[in-house]
């Protein structure tokens, strides 16, 4: 996971680089990066993919065969079923521009789900024509868990603050505190440099 969109676009850009670049170390340039992150053509199939999608998809994804993304199932972040054809890849092939900002929800085939951005790029050749794209997949999973952690310690205070006994108030506090040490933990664990406010 990285610390911001700067460090991911600089990934994605070497990744970008390597593709236009093509040679016969483009395997070994993509399998070197952090991140999942693969290629398609022009109609959106799958042609190349780091080692770091199969972890990520949980699935041996087919080159040539699977298109539009490497993952077996998507959803939108509200969890309604998203056809690949209609994901940010798609969008970003058949609009030829890049996308951002959007997240979404990947299902491995063994039923895990994971939180992710996107940043799916098209290739435009010099005349303009779309040549293929480049995605990568960064894992949001855990600052989402403890984005709502976070926002669990506040509500609790909240409620705490308006408790009428002093006993109820101690309890909720408790509660907390307990929610804020399993966000510091998760962050812990994922080293995250998080900006995200504790409200």
């Amino acid at each position: 996971m990285f610390a911001s969109n700067a460090k991911a676009e600089e990934i994605l850009r070497t990744a970008i680089d390597a593709v236009q670049q093509g040679g016969e170390d483009l395997f070994e340039t993509l399998d070197a990066l952090e991140a999942p992150i693969y290629v398609t053509d022009a109609e959106g199939l799958i042609t190349h993919y780091n080692q770091a999608c199969i972890g990520f998809a949980g699935r041996l994804p087919t080159v040539g065969e699977d298109r539009w993304c490497v993952t077996w199932k998507l959803y939108t972040d509200q969890g309604a079923a998203l056809p690949h054809d209609q994901c940010p890849m798609a969008v970003a092939i058949r609009k030829k521009i890049p996308v951002r900002g959007d997240l979404a929800v990947a299902e491995r085939p063994d039923g895990t789900r994971v939180n992710f951005m996107p940043f799916p790029t098209p290739l435009l050749g010099e005349d303009g024509t779309l040549v293929g794209a480049v995605n990568m997949l960064v894992d949001v999973t855990d600052i989402r868990e403890i984005a709502q952690l976070w926002a669990e310690a506040h509500r609790c205070r909240r409620l705490a603050a308006g408790a009428g006994d002093r006993k109820t108030a101690e309890d909720i506090n408790r509660l907390a505190m307990e929610y804020d040490a399993r966000a510091a933990q998760l962050a812990d664990e994922a080293g995250h440099a998080l900006s995200i406010r504790r409200g």
